[in-house]
């Protein structure tokens, strides 16, 4: 199914001029990788210690864009200027897995998110990128298939920060949005598992 990972491609080509920059400088893939973690503990630490002000949530939405970004460089740096690593993946996939968590599950504190409706939606989200990192451990390719993948679920998450920081009255919907994102990542759930099977299958 579509998701916003289908424009990683023309993404990546727009950053490719800084990855090589950065390459030159000595910055590694690990690095960019690590620093893209502690980037979003940090502002879920504020989010979480400031539920009530509207500034931290500001901030999420442009955390969102750099750490995609960040994410985006990284592989660059490992596939193109030959930074590839055992280290580097596990980095890589406990690194989303952590940043996501951190950066997420504080908006349970915000008013309007339902607090049982957010840790399900995390958990969800982290059961569904174990479920594209298996897919490698039976033999098939690395899954990203969606239609609530990693960029969708920043995508959303960011607009709803966007809107509630800037005093939007959205409330009355956050459980119904949050209620929508749990179908739809079960659904990204099972897509991931059944074309990990189809891929292996053939």
């Amino acid at each position: 199914m579509a998701s916003i990972y289908d424009l990683k491609s023309r993404f990546q080509n727009l950053l490719r001029p800084l990855t090589k920059g950065l390459a030159r400088l000595g910055v590694t893939a690990n690095q960019v990788t690590l620093f893209a973690a502690l980037l979003s503990c940090g502002v879920g630490a504020c989010v979480a210690v400031w539920p009530q002000e509207s500034w931290p949530l500001l901030v999420v939405p442009g955390v969102l864009f750099v750490r995609m970004a960040l994410n985006a460089i990284d592989g660059m740096l490992a596939r193109e200027h030959d930074m590839k690593s055992d280290l580097g993946a596990v980095l890589n996939e406990i690194g989303d897995v952590v940043s996501d968590t951190a950066l997420y599950l504080p908006l349970a504190m915000v008013p309007g998110f339902g607090p049982e409706l957010m840790v399900a939606t995390v958990t969800l989200a982290i059961i569904s990128e174990m479920t594209g990192v298996v897919a490698v451990q039976i033999g098939a390719s690395r899954r990203y298939d969606g239609p609530m993948g990693k960029s969708d679920r920043a995508f959303v998450f960011g607009l709803l920060c966007l809107l509630l920081g800037c005093g939007v009255a959205i409330e009355q919907w956050l459980d119904v949005i949050l209620g929508v994102m749990t179908f739809l990542l079960v659904l990204t759930i099972f897509n991931r598992s059944r074309q990990a099977l189809k891929e292996i299958g053939k």
